[in-house]
């Protein structure tokens, strides 16, 4: 038969690296195994012989030449000793006795400090015991030192294991308390006393070295954000401060280093944790740098916003217990400055890590008692409204906010839902937006493809632009769905906290923000609510309890409910039109003239987009009014009604009946009856209008006699461009006097006195008109010294 073929082989350098290290170990553990075991043996070894040697001392014990010695040298020095107590003092039955206990007991002489056999010593030859006592015993004084095993060594005799000590720590010698205390005492007596300008100069030079310090890091960690994002532990670490002479300053220069680096470095992508299945792949060596960065940062990140927000509990649990450090006053200046840091990380970050931990955080302050901190939070939640352009950070801020009015039983500031009218749901632009949000794509010009590109390059790159702007259009298209979706989704929960207040807490201040919110997205209701919606608002207005403000918002919220889906419902909104009517003459004509915003945006909602519904004998009814109140009310309130009855005269027919003195029909214009549809606003004339043409106010004169001549589009008589299409509600804003004051001449004490201008005080914009101007309402503005 033929021998079988040797098929085992030599093991290889690799292999053999892989087993060099187990095969070490192993050998290291037997080798402290071996030790242990004989160390063990040798102890019993011991213990039995010891043993021995008790039993056999016990059984046998030894004459001592040594005791009888003792014995007669105590007795010379007792007869010595002057103080010596006489033998005849004692019997001789006793003195007996001791001799013969002396001779036969060894206890007497032994000392009994010591657990050491009697007469071992003594002995003439050198027992086992004795060669046993003098062998060394093994103490592990020293610590076992470490070692390392490095990689072997291979040379001609073989592989060569490679070893060295670990190294430890330096050890430090104790020195007693007592000795501390001294010299922590000498030190404190050695201290020289700082007047107030030493203790400022050295304050200020702490201070300095410690911006320094923030300035190196800041700059260190922007210039290479993923080699030095460990400088950024260093930094949050200066958060905690301890010298209470620069300590608030510190932190607060460190809370807005902070922030600022972050908005900086952050990356404009969610940062997601890795998979079992992605840390356990091999990677690029760039792949791990950034993976490493970006885990970091993101945990840092983590860390200093759970310092703001301990920052901001401190603040508001220290009314109770104060702090050595930081006072009271201090921790309330350090959680102002952490609410800054998560306003603008609000803002700045809504698509990076924890932003609806931000958001838990910010929104319960808007209601906190601070009217600073409270501010603070409402501008960056308006700000974060305005520049959402996909709704995920609105949708979010809305979810917690309507928790929030739930939870604390709709006991908050009605500022926190007068946010929902910054949303961007109902002046959105689908398209607008998506073109912002899709990827930007810049395609070749003809030109350059012609003088950069062969024939068959350009027809290619024709079709591969084609197909890139396909898959544009189609991402666009994906962007519009989730934002109509987003959208929905957050006006459904800004309804269901409108509905539940007006339903459990009519009486409630949060009445004219619900009011004003219904106003703004009534349009958006689902049409099943509109029957129920309209009840209440006007069992709201019939029941009195309600501001002027507030009842001019239910009006609004119900026309701007019928303008919309309302139209296909067969709803007569008569009682709000009368409400409106009978209420006209109860607004403000003073310096609060805020009403006729609203009451000019009803009459939009009422007339211009409800013409159809609306008759001749209420159009006539309200165009009368409304030119008796412009009489009595400001400058900018009268540009902007009379807008309104310019809209009404070129919407309706036949309005120029007004400007004519016959009468048409029967009956007698009757101005204190508060129905619009009886009241025979017919057989009355606009004769206001000659009185507003001699207003002192130019563009109430303009508006005055463009009406007068019957609001013509073209001639002489119309308006220009920039006034005929501006709407009134614009124009009250734009001729607004909110802001200007008069400023009386006060006289100085002077042998001869100088009388003022007439025009004193007055706006420079309206002195050209008032100066040429005689009428008595000038007389109510001049002065007198």
């Amino acid at each position: 038969a033929k021998a079988q073929k040797n098929t085992k082989r030599v093991p290889s350098f690799r292999k053999l690296l892989r087993t060099s290290k187990i095969k070490l170990d192993n050998k290291l553990k037997n080798k402290q195994y071996k030790q242990q075991s004989a160390a063990k043996k040798y102890r019993k070894e011991q213990k039995k012989l010891r043993e021995a040697v008790r039993d056999a001392i016990s059984r046998k014990p030894f004459p001592l030449e040594e005791c009888k010695k003792r014995q007669v040298a105590e007795k010379r020095e007792e007869e010595e000793e002057e103080d010596a107590l006489p033998l005849d003092m004692m019997d001789e039955d006793d003195l007996k006795l001791m001799e013969d206990l002396a001779q036969k007991a060894s206890f007497l002489t032994r000392d009994l400090s010591s657990d050491e056999p009697v007469h071992v010593k003594k002995r003439k030859h050198e027992s086992v015991i004795d060669k046993y006592e003098k062998v060394p015993r093994r103490m592990q004084t020293e610590p076992e030192k470490e070692l390392i095993h490095l990689l072997p060594i291979k040379d001609k005799g073989g592989i060569i294991p490679q070893t060295m000590e670990k190294p430890g720590k330096t050890q430090i010698p104790e020195s007693n308390e007592e000795e501390d205390t001294e010299e922590m005492e000498e030190a404190e007596e050695l201290l020289p006393v700082l007047t107030p300008e030493e203790m400022a100069a050295q304050r200020r030079q702490k201070l300095q070295e410690r911006k320094m310090h923030i300035a190196a890091l800041a700059s260190a960690i922007l210039s290479e954000p993923d080699n030095n994002i460990k400088k950024l532990k260093e930094l949050r670490a200066m958060l905690m401060e301890q010298d209470p002479n620069v300590a608030v300053i510190v932190r607060k220069l460190v809370m807005v280093s902070l922030m600022e680096i972050f908005k900086d470095i952050a990356p404009s992508y969610k940062i997601r944790p890795l998979t079992e299945a992605e840390k356990a792949t091999k990677v690029k060596k760039e792949t791990q740098k950034l993976r490493e960065f970006e885990e970091g940062l993101v945990s840092q990140y983590k860390f200093y916003l759970e310092n703001l927000e301990q920052t901001i509990k401190d603040w508001k649990q220290r009314k109770l217990k104060k702090s050595n450090v930081i006072s009271l006053k201090a921790y309330k200046g350090l959680a102002e400055i952490a609410v800054k840091c998560l306003c603008e990380l609000l803002v700045a970050l809504p698509h990076f890590n924890f932003h609806n931990n931000i958001i838990v955080l910010i929104v319960p302050l808007m209601n906190d008692a601070s009217k600073m901190i409270s501010e603070l939070c409402f501008e960056a939640v308006k700000k974060l409204f305005k520049q959402d352009k996909l709704g995920y950070a609105s949708l979010g801020v809305v979810k917690v906010i309507s928790g929030l009015v739930r939870g604390r039983n709709y006991d908050v500031r009605p500022e926190v839902l007068k946010v929902f009218l910054h949303l961007r749901i109902k002046e959105v632009e689908l398209q607008k937006d998506s073109e912002d949000i899709a990827p930007k794509k810049k395609f070749m010009t003809y030109k350059e493809k012609r003088k950069n590109l062969s024939r068959m390059q350009r027809k290619w790159k024709k079709a591969e632009e084609k197909l890139e702007r396909e898959l544009l259009e189609a991402e666009a298209s994906e962007s519009k769905e989730k934002k109509l979706k987003l959208h929905t989704e957050t006006l459904n929960i800004v309804f269901v906290t409108y509905f539940r207040i007006l339903k459990k807490a009519q009486k409630s201040p949060l009445l004219p923000a619900v009011l004003e919110g219904l106003a703004k997205f009534a349009h958006l209701i689902n049409v099943e609510f509109f029957d129920d919606l309209l009840i209440v608002l006007h069992s709201l207005i019939a029941s009195g309890g309600l501001s002027y403000r507030e009842s001019l918002h239910c009006v609004l919220s119900a026309f701007h409910i019928l303008s919309g889906q309302g139209d296909v419902l067969n709803i007569d909104p008569m009682k709000f039109y009368t409400h409106l009517y009978k209420t006209l003459f109860s607004l403000h004509a003073g310096g609060t003239n805020d009403d006729t915003g609203i009451v000019l945006q009803c009459m939009d909602v009422m007339f211009a987009k409800r013409r159809k519904q609306v008759s001749q004998q209420r159009a006539l009814a309200f165009l009368k009014r409304l030119s008796t109140l412009a009489l009595h009310v400001l400058p900018n309130s009268s540009v902007g009604i009379l807008a309104t009855n310019r809209v009404l005269m070129q919407t309706f027919p036949k309005m120029d009946l007004l400007l004519d003195n016959e009468s048409q029909g029967s009956g007698v214009y009757l101005p204190e009856l508060e129905e619009p549809e009886h009241c025979n606003a017919q057989n009355t004339a606009l004769w206001e209008l000659h009185l507003l043409q001699r207003h002192y106010h130019p563009m109430v004169q303009k508006f005055a006699a463009h009406l007068i001549v019957g609001a013509p589009t073209e001639g002489s008589g119309a308006l220009s461009l920039d006034l005929s299409q501006r709407p009134a509600t614009e124009l009250f804003e734009a001729y607004s006097m909110r802001g200007m004051t008069f400023n009386p001449p006060v006289a100085s004490v002077t042998p001869r006195r100088k009388v003022p201008s007439r025009t004193a005080g007055f706006p420079e914009h309206l002195i050209q008109y008032i100066e040429g101007y005689s009428s008595p309402l000038v007389s109510l503005y001049s002065f007198k010294v």
